[in-house]
């Protein structure tokens, strides 16, 4: 009989231990592939964690609470055969909901985040998560004391916890205990306090929820971090326009979904990356760092109305095939809170489709800790001047306007005016031969 080893999965990059909240399986379980044996907290997400192997659980090697660095060991599992089979890297199953922005914001928030408040004198558990949205929203621990609980032996669950939150806490949350630490607390303030608001009748007042929070504040560290410059190109999109158009429908029966212009745009900015690979950095301090790994966020709209940024990964690896099957899965998967925490982590440059809702150009916010970011226009038929061997004449193009704002601390006018010129360039030649 082989053994297994089931190892503490990696939760994403900036993440080195989470802590076992519960084992699904108790040892002398007999255990599927793929089946849940534990859940497990960091402050960012509550997750199951599956095994790769199917047998009986012979051993737990750490019990509820502890904390477990990534990469260990936390359990044997006894399999069939002769030879031991080898820890493979498990990818944690997100359980409840992925707060998109929660990973975003990762850099913003180690340089701010202040240690979480215990337990105390209290015999109850609490996972990471729990704390971490108490701490943010201004719960104290007499508080979470009285919240009811509804996981296993009455734990505090991230539902409840928010459901506290959003329920009844208005006053509390609005102006935390000064005996709380909160995030506000910890920040140095840079702006002046915001203005008091007077009420009229009929006004409404309506609560941020957790995420909106987040993007709140990413978006206000971005604009304090980097000082925001954005230059304007207008392409000629003709020929792409009618490429799109005349392969759309087969590419729709041949894969079963469609083809948008979205990893059109992400494949003109890959090429345009790699010939200025200096717009594909971060910086630390005074310190550039070049990326190696071209990993395109795309930003994607939530029905609640927030907004997400899932990653693909290593995107000049990847046809219009590949681009066009990876933005439709990360899309759907995001609208429906399925996406991991290594999904939405590890981008080096994003896009955003301002066209979407009929946009001609927009003004979009770097998100940290890129140096960049590109919003895509509306395409719409124009009257344009067209050079010809005969003389100029009047015709009816399809023109859409590309926005790249950048960082000026490294990119200079130069570079990201090149830049956005070159990404235009690229879809103005598109091949109409080409076949995808």
């Amino acid at each position: 009989m082989a053994e297994y080893k089931l190892i503490m999965p990696k939760m994403g990059e900036s993440i080195a231990e989470a802590t076992i909240i519960t084992w699904l399986k108790k040892e002398g379980d007999s255990i599927e592939v793929d089946e849940a044996v534990l859940e497990i907290a960091t402050d960012k997400v509550d997750s199951e964690v599956p095994s790769m192997e199917a047998g009986t659980l012979s051993k737990i090697l750490f019990g509820e609470g502890d904390v477990v660095k990534v990469g260990e060991t936390i359990a044997i599992v006894n399999t069939e055969g002769d030879a031991p089979v080898a820890a493979q890297p498990v990818v944690a199953e997100t359980k409840t909901e992925v707060t998109a922005v929660e990973n975003t914001v990762t850099v913003a928030k180690e340089a701010i985040a202040m240690p979480v408040e215990t337990n105390g004198n209290s015999d109850r558990f609490y996972s990471p998560l729990v704390l971490n949205i108490a701490r943010t929203e201004g719960v104290s621990m007499s508080e979470l004391e009285a919240v009811q609980g509804s996981g296993k032996d009455g734990r505090v669950t991230k539902r409840d916890i928010i459901a506290y939150v959003e329920g009844g806490r208005t006053a509390t949350t609005a102006a935390p205990a000064p005996s709380t630490p909160t995030l506000e607390s910890s920040e140095k303030k840079t702006t002046k306090a915001s203005p008091e608001i007077s009420l009229n009748p009929g006004d409404e007042i309506i609560e941020m929820d957790r995420m909106r929070k987040l993007i709140a504040d990413h978006m206000v560290m971005s604009k304090q971090t980097s000082p925001h410059v954005t230059s304007f190109v207008e392409a000629d999109v003709t020929n792409l326009v009618n490429w799109r158009n005349k392969i759309k429908a087969g590419f729709k029966e041949r894969e079963g979904e469609n083809f948008t212009f979205t990893p059109i745009f992400i494949q003109a900015i890959v090429k345009a990356i790699k010939d200025y690979p200096l717009i594909n950095i971060s910086v630390e301090g005074d310190k550039i760092i070049k990326k190696k790994n071209i990993n395109i966020g795309m930003a994607a709209a939530l029905p609640s109305g927030n907004l997400i940024v899932p990653v693909i990964q290593n995107a000049d690896f990847m046809n219009l095939t590949g681009l066009a099957k990876t933005v439709n899965d990360l899309a759907n998967r995001a609208r429906n809170n399925q996406l991991k925490p290594d999904e939405i982590q590890g981008g080096t440059y994003t896009v955003t489709n301002v066209g979407t809702f009929g946009n001609v150009l927009g003004t979009p916010i770097i998100n940290q800790p890129q140096v960049a970011i590109m919003a895509m226009g509306a395409i719409v038929k124009k009257p344009a001047v067209i050079e010809t061997e005969h003389g100029d004449m009047i015709g009816i193009r399809h023109k859409m306007f590309l926005s790249h704002s950048y960082d000026h601390r490294v990119v200079d006018g130069a570079l990201g005016g090149m830049f956005v010129r070159r990404v235009a360039d690229y879809l103005e030649a598109w091949d109409t031969d080409q076949e995808v």
